[in-house]
């Protein structure tokens, strides 16, 4: 796998109301792997992902994209929010948010196509979600409207995936399901960055991983920084929730 950067962050600074969220963040994450953001509640975990986007405004710093800025380099990302952040009574079916991912494939005011519908049920198929085609959103179940986000995003065919906590929330066929989709996007060359909290998976789920708590705590290959001591560091006085972790890290 490459070391070349697929998302650079230089010095970047998010604050809300004056009290900073992310502080001064700087680090490199390759490409063509699989990331997990680690940290507690509250670290600035979703607002890194969001500033990458450009998503919230940033007091300093820099963020490039493949060597780009991102006014540039928007189109080759794709983004799955958190679910908790979507309006789920919108009137819309899962095959029309499918189509949404490729709004960024064709000019402005062109509708889409047989060809766009057609990769559309190709992306819920791989989801096993084409059978919800013409099913409201608003009818699905928690995993189902993850599984249609995804498929979403797939549709970009992008090559940086940005994903806010997609397992939170789901059941367990549909957490197997994503992290079998995210270990293929990887082996395909892209690259996935996701904001993960169960520290249990963590290990098995990615191959670099980002401690983050306002800062960068600590930042590269899973086995090299997912350690008792970085989560430590990362974690700071709650070390009764890192206890079981730390001691299996540590064998």
């Amino acid at each position: 796998m490459t070391t070349e950067a697929a998302i650079a962050v230089r010095d970047l600074t998010v604050a809300y109301h004056r009290r900073p969220v992310l502080w001064d963040v700087s680090s490199n994450f390759p490409a063509g792997h699989l990331i997990g953001i680690i940290g507690p509640n509250g670290a600035g975990k979703s607002t890194l992902i969001k500033a990458i986007m450009g998503l919230v405004p940033v007091a300093s710093g820099e963020v490039r994209i493949l060597g780009d800025t991102l006014k540039r380099q928007r189109h080759l990302l794709g983004y799955v929010p958190q679910r908790s952040s979507v309006d789920w009574d919108f009137p819309t079916n899962a095959l029309d948010v499918v189509l949404m991912g490729r709004y960024g494939k064709f000019p402005l005011f062109r509708r889409p196509g047989k060809k766009d519908r057609a990769i559309a049920m190709e992306c819920l198929e791989k989801l096993g979600m084409s059978s919800y085609a013409d099913r409201q959103i608003s009818q699905l179940s928690g995993g189902q409207q993850q599984r249609v986000f995804l498929a979403r995003a797939l549709a970009q065919d992008a090559e940086v995936y940005l994903m806010d906590e997609p397992f939170a929330g789901v059941d367990a066929a549909t957490e197997q399901a994503i992290i079998v989709l995210l270990r293929e996007l990887r082996e395909k060359g892209k690259t996935v960055i996701v904001v993960h909290h169960d520290l249990q998976t963590a290990a098995d789920y990615f191959d670099w991983v980002a401690l983050l708590n306002l800062r960068i705590i600590a930042c590269g290959p899973i086995d090299q920084t997912f350690t008792a001591e970085n989560l430590r560091a990362t974690y700071g006085g709650r070390l009764n929730l890192l206890t079981a972790i730390g001691e299996e890290l540590s064998k």
